[in-house]
């Protein structure tokens, strides 16, 4: 077990208590915040740093640049990697061609001997980093896929997919997105085709497919938007995605199919707003959402990925440090800075680390966080094959 009986004990008791307590407090926050200070040890500023994915810019590994620091030094977990560069306005990020690409994650993963993530989001379609126009398969969209409605056919684009992340040493995908199409004029799931389908059982068979074939070549996968983005009718890249009134609990069975059936590498959370879930915090800050609905009753214990905590429904509503704590006490494992929206920062490795060091020593979050993250990012890490 990835986590103790006696922990997994707790967190059903709390999830019974704060969901008798919802309508009355109205409180989204773990009950059992520590008011004592911990030291901080290099073993567990190790761990923490393993917490951290961080996006960055550069074509090469160049000694001088901050992310060979931030992999020597602060031991981050992992990186995501991008073609176009927000914050100049480029196509000058990380991705260029195949051999620069191969050789970029190659030296990424020289660096220590801890592996890291090497994520992307390759879903197909619009969303899609690895361009034709950069040498790479063609690709299509979850849409056109589950509007085809074939096996085969969805096991041919996602192997393809997945043999070209493999072959590149990428090993964690942004993928697949499990959102069910309620709203197909959601500007960020139906607009841009990101779902297979409005049917749960549907999304599921061919989820399951992009899944299956990426395990075959290696790869793991990350489920997303939990606990459901397809009903919004916002972005929450650009502000506020409230789902109270559209929302459902269809929404949620794909990720119990997986996870009853043992599929489910990872998890992504969504930046969405539902007062019927928690009235106070969005999906990602949630300790109702992520440790009392997505770990209690739908029993996942692997790893959860915030979505970027650089969008603006975080930063525009939550502080910097007050965002990273929400999320470390809603049960989210690892912290997601793609570094791609303005400005761009050099240092946020850095100032991630030192904001969970901080809150440590000042005892507003308890290392047993640390470690069960930790324990869990390990674990996942150990299936990487090189």
């Amino acid at each position: 077990m990835i986590i103790s009986k006696s922990r997994l004990y707790h967190f059903l008791g709390v999830i019974l208590f704060s969901s008798a307590l919802l309508g009355l407090a109205g409180c989204g926050d773990s009950p059992s915040e520590p008011n004592n200070g911990y030291p901080v040890d290099e073993e567990l500023r190790f761990k923490i740093g393993q917490m951290v994915m961080i996006g960055f810019r550069g074509m090469e590994v160049d000694d001088s640049d901050h992310i060979v620091a931030d992999i020597l030094d602060r031991h981050i977990g992992g990186v995501v990697l991008y073609d176009y560069d927000l914050p100049s306005y480029s196509y000058n990020r990380n991705i260029q061609s195949p051999d620069q690409l191969t050789e970029l994650i190659m030296g990424l993963q020289g660096l220590d001997t801890i592996p890291l993530l090497i994520a992307i989001d390759q879903e197909g379609g619009m969303v899609n980093r690895l361009k034709e126009s950069y040498g790479f398969p063609p690709t299509v969209s979850a849409q056109h896929l589950g509007e085809a409605d074939c096996t085969d056919t969805t096991k041919y684009w996602s192997a393809s997919i997945a043999q070209t992340l493999a072959g590149l040493g990428i090993t964690l995908n942004f993928a697949p997105v499990v959102d069910l199409n309620v709203n197909p004029d959601c500007p960020v799931i139906g607009r841009k085709e990101r779902s297979f389908s409005a049917d749960p059982a549907a999304v599921t068979q061919h989820a399951r497919i992009f899944v299956e074939e990426h395990h075959n070549n290696g790869v793991f996968c990350t489920l997303k938007h939990f606990p459901g983005h397809g009903s919004s009718t916002a972005d929450s890249h650009y502000g506020v995605a409230d789902v109270t009134g559209t929302w459902s609990d269809t929404e949620l069975e794909p990720y119990l199919d997986f996870i009853t059936q043992g599929e489910c590498d990872a998890v992504m959370t969504a930046h969405i707003f539902n007062a019927n879930l928690d009235p106070d915090y969005p999906a990602t800050l949630s300790f109702n959402i992520i440790t009392g609905l997505l770990r209690g009753e739908l029993g996942f214990q692997g790893v959860v990925i915030s979505d970027d905590l650089q969008m603006a429904a975080i930063v525009e509503h939550y502080g910097f440090r007050e965002s990273i704590k929400k999320a470390i006490l809603a049960g989210v494992d690892i912290l997601l800075f793609s570094n791609n929206s303005p400005p761009y920062n050099s240092q946020l490795a850095e100032e991630v680390i030192g904001v969970i060091v901080n809150l440590l020593e000042e005892g507003e979050i308890n290392p047993e966080y640390i470690e069960e993250s930790y324990q869990r990012i390990q674990y996942l890490k150990g299936g990487i094959l090189f």
